[in-house]
């Protein structure tokens, strides 16, 4: 537990913001987290939980939770476009053996746990809400909220996401950068084949399917060379469809449940890394807002987690605010900007039609976070 323990208002109810205020309020501080929307409704289907990630929930007491609610996964096949193996990858476990290196999860159960497990641990959740202004008062932060009230606190932290106007605000100068890439995401039902991560390289795009419960999982398609328009949303199915055609095999088997509009979403890939310092006096970026990997990855969500507990564990080592913003930002700017510049140029291969050389980046980077945080 912090020696001072400080009053926190935290800014976005997604991964990074809902695991900062669970860290901190484990670290003994006053939590208070508003997030804009009014349901906490979440973006997309699935997601997958790596080592890194596991690692730094089991911390927060979570990681067994979620890996009951998901699909534990410790291989990856990586195929060709007719689902023919091209190599296997064996994923070793950072929680130890008999625990599963990855796990696959449904983001709605992941953002219910997280949500709970704040609200437990006495964290005030607000919906309808974010900052519209700080100001700086020397020992303390003035936010002003978007309804009009303040909240005078210690620290200000900012997990409202890669497009975050929170960041605008400070003048951290940082804009979203477009890979050529889109996504696309659907929910389907879990082939009994679907024990790992798949991974199918096509001709054109590439795709994938991730388990996330034993009845679910999640199938997603990269879209080379795009523009990011947007299209109508009761095309959705038919066009993701029409997407995966050039694949056979267990793609094409699972291409033909697509047939809902609403189980899929399409959304532009963009990459985020703001330079150091992540932080303007007493308000800080944590998760998307400071750095947004591509999906290619699957390390967003772990970046986010370990920037909650690393944060926790700066505060609780000074009683000076400034100070532990400043280590924290040492501590993880290099690890968040070797996983963003690895993701950008994934996608620089991928579009080169170069996907044979995917497989060892990407080894490679995964290797690199296995290491303690």
């Amino acid at each position: 537990m912090s020696a001072d323990p400080s009053r926190v208002l935290v800014v976005g109810g997604g991964i990074g913001g809902l695991t900062a205020a669970i860290a901190l309020r484990q670290g003994g501080h006053s939590v208070e987290l508003v997030e804009i929307r009014e349901d906490w409704a979440v973006t997309g289907w699935g997601l997958s939980l790596t080592g890194p990630a596991l690692r730094a929930l089991d911390t927060l007491g979570l990681a067994d939770r979620l890996i009951g609610l998901g699909y534990g996964i410790t291989t990856i096949a990586n195929c060709d476009s007719d689902g023919n193996l091209i190599a296997e990858v064996e994923l070793p476990s950072l929680l130890g053996p008999g625990r599963p290196a990855q796990a696959g999860i449904a983001r709605s159960e992941l953002t219910r746990v997280l949500r709970d497990s704040a609200a437990s641990h006495g964290a005030v959740l607000r919906t309808a809400l974010t900052v519209s202004q700080t100001v700086e008062n020397g020992t303390s932060v003035t936010a002003v909220l978007s309804d009009g009230t303040t909240r005078d606190v210690d620290l200000v932290v900012v997990a409202d996401g890669a497009g975050s106007k929170t960041r605008e605000l400070l003048g951290i100068d940082v804009t979203p950068a477009y890979t050529g890439q889109m996504v696309w995401r659907a929910v389907v039902p879990r082939p009994a084949w679907a024990d790992r991560l798949f991974t199918f390289f096509g001709p054109r795009d590439n795709a994938g399917l991730i388990p996330i419960s034993a009845a679910y999982a999640y199938c997603f398609l990269t879209e080379n060379l795009a523009t990011p328009d947007v299209l109508p949303d009761d095309e959705l199915a038919d066009r993701m469809r029409e997407r995966l055609r050039p694949f056979g095999g267990r793609v094409a088997e699972v291409r033909e449940s697509i047939r809902k509009p609403e189980d899929v979403v399409r959304r532009a890939v963009n990459t985020v890394l703001a330079e150091l310092p992540w932080n303007a006096g007493r308000v800080v970026l944590v998760g998307d807002a400071a750095h947004t990997p591509s999906p290619q990855l699957v390390s967003g969500a772990a970046l986010a987690v370990e920037d909650a507990v690393v944060l926790a564990e700066e505060l609780s080592r000074t009683p000076d605010v400034l100070e532990a913003l400043d280590a924290f930002g040492r501590r993880r700017h290099d690890r968040a900007a070797l996983v963003v510049e690895a993701s950008r140029r994934v996608a620089r291969l991928e579009q080169a039609g170069q996907q044979a050389e995917v497989p060892g980046l990407l080894g490679r980077t995964h290797g690199a976070l296995a290491a303690a945080i």
